[in-house]
Order: C-alpha cells, then sequence, then structure tokens
C-alpha cells in the first residue's frame, strides 16, 4: 500500500493534499446526517426524539473511541516519518486489537444495559423509549464496526493516504442515503430501518477497508522472521543474511505487544476524556438554554449546524496537521515542523475571518435556510454574531492541537480544552442573570478565545522551542 512522504516537497502543498480529503469527508458526514435526519423527520416528532435521545450515547461511543483512534495515529505517524515499517505494522495491530476489546465491551454494554441508559433520560413517552432503545440495540453493532472504519482512516492518513479514506466514506453514505428511503418506508421499518441502513453501510465500509489494507489491517501475533512476514508494507523484503542475523538474534518478534498498547492507551486517554467531558458540558448548557424556551433549543442546534462547515475546514488542517507534524518529527524535520504550523495557522486564520464576516454580516439569511419563525430567527442571529467573535481563536486550537497531537503530547491541548471547556458552565450561570441567553451564547465563545490564546502561547513558549533543538 502507498505511503506519502511528508517530510519532503512544499510545505503548503504537502497540507493542501492532506486537508482537502479530510474536510471532503466531513462534508460527506454533514450531509448525510442532514439527509438522515430528513428522512427520519418525514416520520415524525416522536421518530426524531427517539433519534436524538439514543445518539448521546452513540456520541459517548465515539469519544471513548478516541482512546484507540488518537494514540494509534500518532504512533503511526512517526513510524512512518522514523521509516521503520516494522512498528508501523506492530502499532497498527495493536491499535486494532485494542480497538476489537473497546468496540466489543461497548456493543455488550448497549445490548445489555440500553433500556436502563434511555430510561435515565425520564422522556416520558413509552413509544418514544421503545424506538430509542430499538434504534441503540441496532447501533451498537454498528459502532463495532464504525470504530474500525474510523481507526483506519486515521492510520491511513498518518501514512499521509487521506484520499481512499474519502473514497470509503462516499461510498458508505451513498449506501447509507440510498438504504434510508428503503428500509424506513419500504420495508415500513421506521427508526429500525434507519438504524440497520447505518449498520449495513458501515459493514461495508469495514469490507473495502480491510480490502484496501490487506497485510497493514491483518493480525499476526507473533512473528516468525524466517517466514514471509519480513515483507513491508511496500513489498520490500530484507536479505537473506540480514534474515539469518537478525532471527539468530531475536527469533520470534510479537507486533501486538502490552508496551505497544499502553503507549496507544497513554496518547489517546487524554482526548477521550475530553471528548466525554465536552458532551456532558454540552448537555448541562443545552438543559440551561430549554429554560429560554423551544425557539432558544432550537437556535442552538440551528447554530451548530451552520458553525459545523467552518469546523469542517479547521478539522481537516488538524488532521492534515498531526499527519504532517507527526512524520517530520519522526524525520527530526525542525524546520519543516515550524513552517507547517506557520502555513496551517494562516490558512485557518483567512478561513476563519471570512466566516467570522458572514456570521455579523448574514445572521438572520443563514438562519432563514432552516426556520420561518421570527423569534427563532431572531435568537440564532444573535447566536451567530456572538460566535462570530471566536472564530479565528478556534483556528488557532484546532491548529495548535494538532501540532501538539503530531508530536505525541496530546495531553497538553486536552488538559487546555478540559479546563475551559469546564469553566463555561460556570462562565455561563453567572452571565446569564445579566445578559440572558447571551450570556450563555458569550461563555461558549469566551471559552474557545481563551483556548486559542493559551495553546498559541504554549507553542511560543514551550513546543517551538524544544523543536528547534531537534536535530
Amino acid at each position: 500500500m502507498k505511503q506519502i512522504d511528508l517530510t519532503k516537497g512544499k510545505v503548503w502543498k504537502s497540507l493542501i493534499t492532506l486537508a482537502l480529503p479530510l474536510m471532503g469527508s466531513s462534508l460527506l458526514q454533514f450531509t448525510y446526517n442532514l439527509v438522515d435526519t430528513l428522512f427520519v423527520g418525514h416520520l415524525g416528532s416522536n421518530s426524531v426524539a427517539s433519534v436524538g435521545s439514543s445518539s448521546f450515547f452513540i456520541g459517548l461511543g465515539y469519544a471513548i473511541n478516541a482512546l484507540v483512534v488518537i494514540g494509534t495515529g500518532v504512533k503511526v505517524a512517526h513510524s512512518v516519518g522514523r521509516g521503520n515499517q516494522e512498528e508501523v505494522k506492530g502499532y497498527t495491530q495493536s491499535g486494532m486489537f485494542l480497538n476489537m476489546l473497546v468496540g466489543i465491551v461497548y456493543m455488550l454494554f448497549l445490548l445489555l444495559m440500553g433500556k436502563q441508559l434511555i430510561g435515565f433520560l425520564n422522556l416520558g413517552n413509552t413509544t418514544i423509549e421503545r424506538d430509542s432503545y430499538l434504534y441503540l440495540a441496532w447501533s451498537a453493532p454498528m459502532l463495532f464496526f464504525a470504530f474500525f472504519n474510523t481507526l483506519f482512516a486515521r492510520i491511513l492518513g498518518s501514512t499521509g493516504n487521506t484520499k481512499s479514506p474519502l473514497k470509503i466514506n462516499a461510498a458508505g453514505i451513498i449506501t447509507n442515503i440510498v438504504l434510508d428511503p428503503i428500509l424506513i418506508y419500504g420495508l415500513g421499518w421506521g427508526v429500525t430501518g434507519a438504524a440497520i441502513a447505518t449498520l449495513l453501510a458501515n459493514m461495508m465500509m469495514f469490507i473495502c477497508y480491510t480490502r484496501l489494507g490487506k497485510g497493514l489491517f491483518s493480525f499476526d501475533f507473533i512473528k516468525n522472521n524466517q517466514g514471509r512476514g519480513h515483507s513491508s508494507i511496500q513489498g520490500k523484503t530484507t536479505s537473506n543474511a540480514a534474515m539469518q542475523q537478525e532471527t539468530s538474534e531475536n527469533p520470534e518478534k510479537s507486533f501486538v505487544t502490552k508496551e505497544r498498547i499502553q503507549e496507544i492507551v497513554q496518547l489517546g486517554l487524554p482526548i477521550a476524556f475530553q471528548r466525554i467531558l465536552f458532551s456532558v458540558v454540552n448537555i448541562l448548557l443545552a438543559k440551561l438554554v430549554a429554560q429560554f424556551g423551544a425557539e432558544a433549543i432550537a437556535a442552538q442546534k440551528i447554530g451548530l449546524q451552520i458553525e459545523s462547515v467552518v469546523y469542517m475546514v479547521t478539522g481537516g488542517l488538524n488532521g492534515a496537521v498531526a499527519s504532517f507534524i507527526g512524520q517530520n518529527y519522526g524525520a527530526k524535520a525542525s524546520c519543516r515542523m515550524q513552517k507547517g504550523y506557520q502555513t496551517a495557522l494562516g490558512i485557518g486564520s483567512i478561513y476563519a475571518v471570512l466566516s467570522a464576516c458572514v456570521f455579523l454580516l448574514f445572521p438572520e439569511q443563514l438562519a432563514s435556510l432552516f426556520v420561518r419563525e421570527t423569534e427563532t430567527i431572531l435568537v440564532t442571529a444573535s447566536y451567530l454574531r456572538v460566535i462570530a467573535f471566536s472564530q479565528v481563536f478556534n483556528a488557532m486550537e484546532m491548529v495548535s492541537n494538532g501540532f501538539f497531537t503530531g508530536i505525541g503530547k496530546p495531553k497538553v491541548p486536552a488538559s487546555v480544552s478540559m479546563i475551559f471547556t469546564a469553566l463555561r458552565m460556570p462562565i455561563a450561570c453567572v452571565m446569564v442573570m445579566t445578559m440572558g441567553i447571551q450570556g450563555i451564547w458569550w461563555a461558549i465563545s469566551l471559552s474557545t478565545i481563551l483556548k486559542g490564546i493559551t495553546l498559541y502561547v504554549l507553542y511560543q513558549c514551550k513546543a517551538k522551542p524544544a523543536i528547534i533543538l531537534i536535530k
């Protein structure tokens, strides 16, 4: 399987080449969510509520999965940068083994505890509770395959290959869109049909990834150095003399090791905890927003959807920077690391400024694309105007996050994010007393501003001086 060397060539071209497919994948995912919601929405508000109630626990699964995805991606990128194909294979297989364990445990957890989880939400509607559990039960095996699909995409991205995941994601989303109306309406399976369509799409994607990866995405617990296990990802073989020498020194080498699994967990745990905390804080903020009525709840959701278009670009840069910095860190190319960070920050800032201008100048027009009620449009517009001031700082946060992740220090951005995300709730509670609902919007915006500034300062004061010393 072809790898892309990010330690050579023009920096801006490498970053754009990496980022564009990641942005495309995000755009496809956004389109999928929009279309999926539209299909289920035609069944009525109860069906939408059923899917929405299950989504929190599905999102929680993805947050836990970050434990494996982030750590594996970082270690694979470092190994590619060092040109060590043995480590690439080892960290890939160790990550897959850990991913399988996490997927099985979480799948069983949802199947066994699904009714209790839905009951915890106190929905007060037996129909919604029943459909929510059915959707969650079918989503449990779906998550098992989705966990692997996310991991495979991250591993390929760490080798510089972001185009293949884009194509596979596109195929999966098209499959889901085709199956949705057939299973939901044609067979009359309703909400359950939507869950089954998503399951089948993810199974298809899993097959595509395993066929694409072949030798890379396969388990090999004990490697015998006298056998054909010596071939690397790119098909190169070791000479017989070297094979015999290595065999005499180390006759057997395990690809899946306890040490590699521990390294992956240590790298991924901060990000996973950060995402779990982020979900909990958002739920608490949603409860606070609900005090201002249905218009406020709708405005927050619409605002987040509009804002997610910006996150597609900054999120794509985050993944691109992590892979780019990871390889160059492994190759000890300190100058390219600095230039990569500066280039990505420039690209992200320009896009963020343009987005902020649109949010400030045309908020009502953007809101009216989703709803027609005047009150909801006005509240959504107020959200967009406040959030506009944090867009540049969001770009700073995401690019800096990618940099620290790439050098194997995800704890730095995770710690910063957790601190200021946790502060959102107390800040909102104080500001809402004098500013009303806009106090909540400003709490969200201010926390993003503080995260961006803090990570940029940490890069300038800690990371930049350190990488200059890399030789």
